[in-house]
């Protein structure tokens, strides 16, 4: 799996917004990554500015957009003293989402990272339809931060299906905290469960489904920490029945994880875990930042 080499952190300048610059900085720190630092200023906000200015007062315009710049280079210069990384950064016009997509491509980036309490536009990105346009956009894995980073990440959740993806989430979330504990989850069910006990399949019959179901989920979790090469010890494997969404809530308590990585483009009951309202349900109702992997 290829290294993550840059780190893009995108930032409103807000101070949720600061927390999500410096877990860029902290992780590139872990992983000796390049790091840079992006603002966009909405198109739209900067042309009701301009309606509002009057004739020679160009000026104004500029004057502020050098000011943006000046607040993002004393961030910058915060992290370099903090964290020991020296990040890029640039500010930059235009629609946002596109161009913050564009901006993360220019500089071929290995993780793009967004807070997600911002003041203006990551607070809306990270909302409904835009949050899924942005989690579907992304050439890269994306780093949804929640918290203040006091720590590089201690324990991570990955709960993972068994198709390609989650290999690669798995190798991408030991990468990303390379000391991290990492608690490798699998939901399960029994398909149709309510259909056969409605035409009349015993309990017995149910729990003997049930049973095989667990087997074979356990069988998958060793073939997949298997192939990803990844220290037995750092890992703790975890089957459990029941809707995905609601254990990867419950295991976010039980395990006090501070990252949460899910993969996108799974089979089975994971198809839609990064589409429409389960994307919405885990963005809104984890405490912990959660990373979206390709």
């Amino acid at each position: 799996m290829a290294a993550l080499n840059n780190i893009v952190a995108a930032t409103d300048l807000s101070a949720p917004a600061r927390h999500a610059a410096e877990r860029a900085a902290l992780v590139a720190t872990g992983v000796n990554a390049r790091l840079a630092l992006v603002h966009v200023t909405g198109r739209a906000p900067l042309e009701q500015l301009r309606q509002l200015l009057a004739a020679g007062e160009g000026g104004i315009e500029q004057a502020l957009l050098d000011g943006l710049r000046g607040t993002l280079q004393v961030l910058g210069e915060a992290i370099h003293r903090r964290y020991g990384v020296a990040p890029a950064v640039a500010v930059t016009d235009g629609d946002l989402l596109p161009s913050l997509l564009a901006h993360a491509d220019a500089l071929s980036a290995d993780l793009l990272v967004l807070g997600a309490r911002g003041s203006s536009f990551l607070r809306h990105i990270l909302l409904g339809s835009t949050a899924e346009r942005l989690l579907g956009a992304a050439r890269c894995p994306v780093l949804v931060v929640k918290q203040p980073p006091h720590e590089p990440y201690r324990h991570l959740l990955v709960p993972v299906d068994f198709s390609p993806i989650a290999l690669r989430s798995l190798q991408l979330a030991a990468m990303l905290a390379p000391t991290a504990k990492l608690t490798v989850m699998h939901a399960f069910d029994v398909p149709f469960e309510g259909q056969l006990r409605y035409a009349g399949v015993d309990d017995a019959k149910i729990g003997h489904y049930r049973a095989l179901a667990a087997e074979r989920a356990r069988a998958g979790l060793d073939r997949l920490v298997a192939a990803s090469g990844l220290a037995p010890e750092r890992i703790r494997q975890l089957v459990v029945p029941g809707d995905v969404s609601q254990r990867i809530l419950e295991q976010e308590q039980e395990s006090d994880c501070d990252l949460i990585v899910v993969g996108k483009h799974g089979e089975g009951m994971f198809e839609e875990l990064l589409l429409g309202s389960t994307t919405k349900h885990l963005l809104a109702e984890s405490q912990c930042d959660v990373l979206v992997c390709r």
